[in-house]
């Protein structure tokens, strides 16, 4: 799965990166221990005017669907197994509506030890300082609020995770899907709405190269935010 992450990048190097042309929304501060529930940036494309755009927006980290009654659902949903979004009711439609990339530049992942411990690794490319994970989407219309408030909709989004490749799966069995760039125009496509279409996207995606480190378990505190959770471990 992915719990944690890291997006420590200005706003200016995202737009740059994945060639996104606007702002919508206050992106957060850098963070070296991004956790569910809190706002993060994400890119996503829209039809506006039969023109397609790519934008980087900010939404909840945990995916609450439309038809949820309680927000509280999102921080059950802050991952969707790829293998079965285009049938899971609280994915499908947003399978083939609302893909997105969520950029990060590593993640943290808990090695379980034969006697019970858990060890922190932060994963990451040696090659890439930016990955890309696929993600989805969805609008929430909290109850709460007035139709006319225009707070009333909540951008929320899920990350997708697939079986780990051989390589990583020490750590853990699931990892996070990460698309390379040579695909983020067509996995972000508001025009591929065919399941079969959505599913050979997924079937495409190559396996990626990380390398996992050991790291502190200061981690394992939210509160504790900064570089130096990215370092070795002492």
């Amino acid at each position: 799965m992915c719990g944690r992450y890291v997006m420590s990048k200005a706003t200016g190097d995202l737009l740059s990166y994945f060639d996104a042309k606007e702002v919508e929304g206050s992106p957060p501060p850098p963070s070296w221990n991004v956790a569910p529930t809190q706002a993060v940036p994400i890119i996503a494309e829209r039809l506006d005017e039969g023109a397609i755009d790519r934008s980087l927006v900010v939404a909840r980290w945990g995916l609450v669907p439309s038809w949820a009654k309680d927000i509280k659902i999102g921080s059950k949903l802050i991952n969707a197994r790829s293998e079965t979004i285009l049938e899971k009711p609280s994915f499908r439609s947003a399978a083939v509506k609302r893909r997105a990339l969520i950029p990060a530049e590593g993640y943290y992942e808990w090695q379980k030890t034969e006697d019970g411990k858990k060890i922190p690794n932060y994963l990451y490319s040696e090659k890439a300082d930016l990955l890309a994970f696929a993600g989805l989407y969805e609008f929430w219309p909290d109850p709460s609020l007035p139709e006319d408030d225009p707070g009333r909709w909540l951008l929320t989004c899920t990350i997708l995770t697939t079986t780990a490749q051989d390589s990583l799966g020490h750590v853990h069995e699931r990892s996070p899907v990460i698309i390379p760039p040579d695909m983020f125009a067509d996995w972000l496509d508001p025009g591929t709405t065919d399941k079969s279409d959505v599913q050979q996207l997924l079937d495409a995606v190559p396996e990626p190269v990380l390398t996992p480190r050991i790291v502190s378990t200061r981690v394992n505190s939210v509160r504790n935010n900064g570089h130096e959770l990215i370092e070795p471990a002492e």
